[in-house]
């Protein structure tokens, strides 16, 4: 017998063979929230008589999204958490500590996991191999309660990656690819799994920005095969331990395939305001942007600032295009600025955020004006995504909002490297 990833990983957590559209009922080996879902998820956990976690150790909640809060309400919110980890021993991230999902990839998750989250881009923990997804707030109740979830098995489309990517493209231009290809619901509760030989191209925190907007596709998991790369990203964060080879069989059967050959991939961009709405950047040239904003859980990471530091060493924002940098977590912080990328940000008049969600979600901390443009590194450009209905939201890789800072409209980053 032969099994897709999501086959497999589904098939090792149940102890039985598992089939696309089956439906399962499996262990959660992490249940987490943060704080604009979470709330909810609190008041479901305690209205239907839970009392304890089935696992306080691996129960998370994250405060990056209101952080530092904003209002009131979100500080109120806080405050129902923090009472909620004390009250059941559950696991508290702290304002600062970083995005949920960078800082499940850091410490938590590891290949073959089942990660349940109270947040669509959970799906970022497939990166390491993690059968990682969003749920509604009343199903992670019941995972915290009973520490299983039921899931429904995805079929799988194959995307077969061939080549590496060329200087001046990144994942994010990859991952922005497939969504146009495939459409926002082009793979709607599918897991999209990615093979080939061009997946040993791409490193760990490449696979986690390409994992996290899956969802942009309508995919229930974005999976990547857990190999040597992924062992020493276990090892370098203290979690060797947790390794173990990962694969789809060969021969395994996929609804659809997809070839992609990385070397002939081009810098691109998302327009306003659907993240499928594709195109290539040389083609939007000399659009102008109010802001440009690097950071989050497809932006934020040590990678993405060392490519952002290339780009505006010895170079200053244009005049009329703020510049903002939040690092996804507090170590990315730290290292980056022992790594001088932080004082780079700072020469080239840019404005370091704390690590968290910032302004991608649109709470503060960058809220667009009227007829304002952004050329985000977040992961959607919905209308009223930045806090502002009528702004106007690009979506493209660090190196591209960073190009855009520089010249103060949509710029080939490889015009400035």
């Amino acid at each position: 017998m032969v099994f897709t990833l999501a086959e497999k990983i589904l098939g090792l957590k149940t102890g039985k063979e598992c089939r696309g559209g089956e439906i399962v009922i499996a262990p959660a080996d992490l249940v987490f929230i943060q704080d604009t879902t979470g709330p909810l998820t609190v008041r479901q956990f305690d209205a239907m008589g839970f009392t304890k976690l089935a696992n306080p150790k691996r129960s998370v909640l994250f405060l990056d999204h209101a952080a530092p809060c904003p209002q009131k309400e979100f500080a109120n919110d806080h405050q129902l958490m923090r009472d909620f980890a004390r009250r059941t021993g559950a696991f508290l991230s702290d304002v600062g500590e970083g995005v949920c999902h960078q800082l499940v990839a850091e410490s938590w998750a590891g290949p073959g996991d089942i990660v349940v989250g109270a947040d669509s881009h959970t799906v970022t923990a497939g990166g390491l191999g993690a059968f990682a997804s969003g749920f509604g707030s009343s199903d992670v109740a019941v995972a915290w309660a009973l520490g299983k979830t039921w899931i429904r098995v995805p079929e799988s489309f194959l995307i077969n990656l061939s080549g590496s990517l060329t200087r001046g493209v990144y994942s994010k231009d990859l991952i922005l690819h497939l969504i146009g290809l495939l459409g926002a619901d082009g793979a709607t509760y599918k897991s999209l799994e990615f093979g080939g030989e061009g997946v040993g191209n791409l490193s760990v925190p490449d696979r986690l920005t390409v994992s996290n907007m899956a969802i942009e596709a309508g995919a229930k998991v974005g999976l990547f095969p857990s190999d040597d790369l992924t062992r020493e990203y276990l090892e370098d964060h203290g979690r060797g331990e947790q390794y173990i080879p990962l694969s789809a069989d060969p021969g395994a059967a996929y609804e659809r395939v997809l070839d992609i050959d990385l070397s002939v991939l081009e810098p691109v961009v998302a327009r306003p305001h659907t993240v499928d709405n594709v195109a290539p950047i040389r083609g939007l040239d000399n659009t102008p942007v109010e802001q440009a904003f690097i950071g989050t859980c497809t932006g934020g990471r040590l990678e993405d600032l060392a490519e952002v530091a290339s780009v505006l060493k010895g170079k200053q924002r244009h005049p009329d295009t703020r510049l903002l940098v939040a690092p996804a977590s507090r170590q990315i912080l730290s290292d980056a600025i022992q790594a001088g990328y932080v004082q780079t940000v700072i020469e080239a008049g840019g404005i370091i955020l704390p690590p968290g969600c910032a302004a991608c979600l649109g709470m503060h901390q960058g809220v667009l004006g009227d007829g304002e443009s952004c050329l985000s590194t977040a992961n959607r450009n919905f209308l009223g995504r930045m806090g502002n209905p009528n702004g106007f939201i690009f979506l493209g890789s660090p190196a591209s909002a960073a190009a855009a800072a520089i010249t103060g409209h949509i710029t080939d980053p490889r015009e400035l490297m």
